[in-house]
C-alpha cells in the first residue's frame, strides 16, 4: 500500500497555500451571502423528479437483481480468497487495494452516478436472504445508524491506526469477521439491519443521496436534482456520528502526514498515539459541528419546525457533500495510482505464478496525472463540497426561520462550514 493517501503536497499548488486558503472560504461566505439575499423559500423539499420507468423495469427485472447479487458474491469471494489464500506480501496481494481503493473509495463515484445500488449487490444481504425466516426480532429503539458508526470506527482504525492494516491476512481477518457478524445480524434482524448496521450499505445509501438516480414515493428510478434528493435524508440518530467520524477520520489522515505530527509522535507508541489522534480528530469536529448547528438561531425557529433529531440531526444533510469533497480530495491521487496495482495484481490474485490478464511485469503510470491537477482536484473538491453544504443548509434554514432572521440565524452555520474548508485544504495538501 502507499503511504499516503495523497500524492500531491504544498508546493504542488498553482498558488499559495494562503492565497488558495483565503481564496476557498471566500467562496464559501459569498456563496452564502448570496443565498440570503436571492433565495428566502425552501425549494428542494417540494421538487419533484422525472420518472425513469424503462431504467426502472430493468434494473427491477429478476434477471438484473440475480446478476447484481452474483457479481457481489464473487466479488467478496475473491477478495476472501486473494486475502486468506494468496501471496503474504502487502505488495504483491490485491487484497488490500480491493479493500482500500475498490471498495472503500469506489463507493464514491458508484453511489453518486448509480445511486442506491449498493443494497442490490451488497453480498451479506444476499447471504442472510439464503435463510428464510417468518419474523424476525426487532432491532432496539433509537439504536438507528449506531451499529454502523461503530463498524466504521473499526474500519477507519484498520486503515489509519493499525501498522499491519495492509497486511493480506489481516485484511482477511477484518472482512471475515465484518462480514460473519453482519450476516448474523441479518439473519436475526431481517433485512432491516443492513439498513441502519452494515457500514458499508449506510455509507453507500447515505452517499447516494446526492446522486441525480433515486428512488421517488413509488418506487421508481427518477432522474432528480442532486440537492433535492439530499434534502431527504432521514434525521435519524447517528447520522451525525457517521458523518462527523467520515470528516474527522479524513483530518487525521492529513494531519498525521505533518511533518509537526510525525516529529511529536516519532518517540511514542504509535498505536496509541494514533488512536488517541483520531479520537480527538473526531471529537474537533462532532463539537464544532454541534455548536454550529445548536447556536443556529435556536430561539427564532418556527414552531414545531423541527423533529426529535434536534437541530444538528435537521442540518446533518448539508454535511454529506462536505464528507464527499474531503473525500475526493483525499483519496484522489490515492485512488489514481494505487486502484493501478488492484488491476495489475489481479492477474495472479493467488499467489500461484499466474497471469491471467498479461499485466505481469507492468508498474503503475504515476506519469498520466500531474501534481497541478492533483492539487486542482483537491481544492475544488473542497470547495464545491461546502458551497453545496452551505447551499442545502441554507435551504433547510429557510424552512426555518422568518425571513427577516435568515441570515443573521446562519453565521453559526457559516463559520463552521468556512473552518471546515480552511482546515480541509490545509490538511489535505499538507507535505
Amino acid at each position: 500500500m502507499l503511504p499516503l493517501h495523497g500524492i500531491g503536497g504544498r508546493g504542488d499548488l498553482p498558488v499559495p497555500l494562503w492565497l488558495a486558503i483565503y481564496s476557498a472560504g471566500a467562496a464559501v461566505a459569498v456563496s452564502f451571502f448570496a443565498l440570503a439575499a436571492f433565495w428566502s423559500r425552501p425549494r428542494f423539499e417540494s421538487i419533484a423528479g422525472r420518472p425513469l420507468e424503462v431504467l426502472t423495469r430493468i434494473v427491477d427485472h429478476p434477471a438484473a437483481r440475480v446478476v447484481l447479487k452474483l457479481a457481489g458474491l464473487a466479488a467478496l469471494a475473491l477478495l476472501l480468497g486473494a486475502a486468506w489464500f494468496g501471496n503474504p506480501e502487502p505488495s504483491r496481494n490485491p487484497a488490500p487495494t480491493w479493500l482500500y481503493v475498490w471498495i472503500w473509495v469506489g463507493i464514491i463515484p458508484l453511489s453518486l452516478l448509480c445511486g442506491p445500488i449498493w443494497r442490490l449487490a451488497n453480498p451479506l444481504r444476499t447471504i442472510a436472504g439464503l435463510v428464510r425466516r417468518t419474523s424476525y426480532r426487532r432491532l432496539p429503539d433509537g439504536i438507528a445508524y449506531w451499529p454502523a458508526v461503530a463498524g466504521l470506527a473499526g474500519f477507519l482504525w484498520l486503515e489509519l491506526v493499525y501498522p499491519d492494516g495492509s497486511d493480506p491476512r489481516v485484511v482477511a481477518m477484518f472482512a471475515t469477521t465484518y462480514a460473519v457478524l453482519n450476516v448474523a445480524a441479518g439473519i436475526v434482524y431481517g433485512p432491516s439491519w443492513f439498513a441502519s448496521g452494515d457500514s458499508f450499505e449506510v455509507y453507500a445509501e447515505t452517499l447516494a443521496r446526492l446522486s441525480p438516480l433515486g428512488r421517488g414515493a413509488g418506487g421508481r428510478l427518477e432522474l432528480r436534482n442532486p440537492l433535492a434528493g439530499l434534502a431527504t435524508t432521514p434525521q435519524q440518530p447517528g447520522l451525525v456520528g457517521l458523518l462527523c467520524l467520515l470528516l474527522g477520520s479524513t483530518a487525521f489522515d492529513g494531519l498525521s502526514r505533518w511533518s509537526v505530527w510525525t516529529r511529536r509522535t516519532g518517540g511514542l507508541d504509535h498505536i496509541p498515539a494514533y488512536t488517541v489522534g483520531l479520537i480527538a480528530a473526531v471529537a474537533i469536529v462532532t463539537a464544532l459541528f454541534l455548536l454550529a448547528a445548536r447556536t443556529t438561531g435556536a430561539a427564532q425557529i418556527r414552531p414545531g419546525a423541527v423533529g426529535a433529531a434536534g437541530l444538528p440531526g435537521t442540518f446533518v444533510h448539508s454535511l454529506v457533500p462536505i464528507a464527499i469533497g474531503y473525500a475526493v480530495a483525499h483519496y484522489f491521487s490515492f485512488a489514481m495510482f494505487q486502484g493501478q496495482e488492484g488491476w495489475l495484481l489481479a492477474t495472479d490474485p493467488f499467489g500461484r505464478g499466474w497471469d491471467l490478464l498479461g499485466t505481469s511485469g507492468t508498474r503503475i503510470d504515476y506519469a498520466f496525472l500531474g501534481t497541478g491537477l492533483i492539487a486542482g482536484v483537491q481544492i475544488g473538491a473542497i470547495v464545491l463540497g461546502h458551497v453545496l453544504g452551505v447551499v442545502s443548509a441554507h435551504d433547510r434554514a429557510a424552512d426555518l426561520f422568518r425571513r427577516r432572521q435568515l441570515r443573521r440565524a446562519q453565521y453559526p452555520m457559516l463559520a463552521a462550514m468556512v473552518a471546515f474548508t480552511a482546515g480541509g485544504i490545509a490538511l489535505v495538501t499538507a507535505s
